[in-house]
């Protein structure tokens, strides 16, 4: 996967593709699916829900620009491969999860894996994590109509926010970066499709008849 799908596109950050190449993204994926395991697309994990495809993985860690000694917040931990990636690249993972069966399981397996400093979250990730707040790097895997501001808010000065933008059937994946207190920076890093951000400052979420 590394070789095949990374490496030979525009992921060249050699800490990116160390962390790939050590998590093993069988272990996130349903047994039925485990042949398809490293194919460069999304798979689904139940409840609606995807794990995201290893290239959109690595462009959004590669875009958050992490050095190790950061402390992130990711929105959507879906399986939780996204942020076992991202406890390679940085001190501590912080990840929300709308779905309690999803983040139960989750959280189970990364301390099965040995992710200690990820830490699984339970609520409304288009909220944030207020309490470990403020973060130098923020990474979104669902798509939002707009960047929630409570997650524009709990960046740090410097800090970037990587979110996947605009109406549910096709969003672009932008990087955010905070400049000042009331200053952001945006950036275009091309078209994706994620499942709908739901929550207070997502797409609404669905009420059952």
């Amino acid at each position: 996967m590394v070789a095949d799908h990374l490496r030979r596109r525009d992921i060249n950050d050699p800490q990116v593709l160390a962390a790939f190449a050590t998590v093993p993204r069988e272990r996130f994926v349903p047994d039925p699916l485990l042949e398809r395991a490293y194919d460069d697309v999304p798979l689904p994990i139940g409840s609606g829900q995807t794990i995201s495809q290893p290239y959109v993985v690595a462009i959004t860690a590669q875009a958050l620009a992490l050095t190790g000694h950061e402390r992130v917040l990711e929105i959507g931990t879906g399986s939780g491969y996204a942020a076992a990636v991202l406890g390679q690249l940085a001190r501590e993972v912080h990840t929300v999860e709308r779905i309690e069966e999803l983040a139960r399981t989750a959280a189970i397996r990364l301390v099965e894996l040995g992710f200690h400093n990820v830490y699984v979250h339970h609520g409304d990730g288009t909220l944030g994590w207020p309490s470990n707040a403020p973060y130098e790097a923020i990474a979104v895997a669902a798509g939002a109509p707009r960047p929630p501001p409570a997650l524009l808010e709990q960046l740090t000065i410097g800090g970037r926010l990587v979110v996947p933008t605009g109406p549910s059937e096709q969003q672009r994946l932008v990087r955010i970066t905070r400049e000042g207190h009331h200053q952001y920076v945006e950036e275009d890093l091309g078209d994706v499709r994620f499942v709908p951000l739901l929550g207070e400052q997502g797409w609404p979420v669905p009420t059952s008849s």
